[in-house]
């Protein structure tokens, strides 16, 4: 109930966040350029990594609602949307983070963008609860792999 009724509203927000981080952010080096290729992404040039202070959203009614999912809080670093990824800045540099988020990013692919993404990531959020999620479990996985 809770996924079907926010998801038209979490991936319009997602769709403006990656917009930003494409507008803003830095592109991947090469190293990590050839891990998202090793992990199947199709254009590892299109993706950004974008340091923040505080990994979004920031307006607490929004971050009130992530952190019921368990999507986000005060100790989140890293947040994928799409080909765009918020990495809180005292984590910036770390690589297993960013493989991690690079795994999100092949899903998203895969999946076939936001919608399709995102509703399975938000029901797995509930059930069975973060971070024990078939999605997260894989990034999870792609790390140990790749680091």
């Amino acid at each position: 109930m809770y996924v079907t009724v926010l998801l038209p509203f979490a991936c319009a927000w997602a769709r403006r966040q990656e917009s930003i981080i494409l507008r803003t952010g830095m592109p991947l080096v090469a190293a990590l350029a050839d891990t998202a290729i090793r992990l199947g992404i199709r254009d590892p040039a299109r993706i950004r990594l974008l340091s923040v202070a505080q990994v979004p959203p920031l307006h607490s009614l929004l971050r009130q609602v992530g952190e019921k999912f368990g999507i986000v809080s005060d100790l989140t670093i890293g947040m994928t949307l799409r080909y765009g990824i918020f990495i809180r800045e005292d984590h910036w540099g770390d690589r297993r983070l960013v493989v991690h988020e690079l795994a999100h990013v092949a899903q998203y692919e895969r999946k076939g963008g936001f919608r399709q993404f995102l509703n399975q990531y938000l029901q797995e959020c509930l059930d069975p609860g973060y971070p024990f999620g078939e999605l997260e479990l894989e990034a999870r996985r792609a790390e140990s792999a790749h680091c």
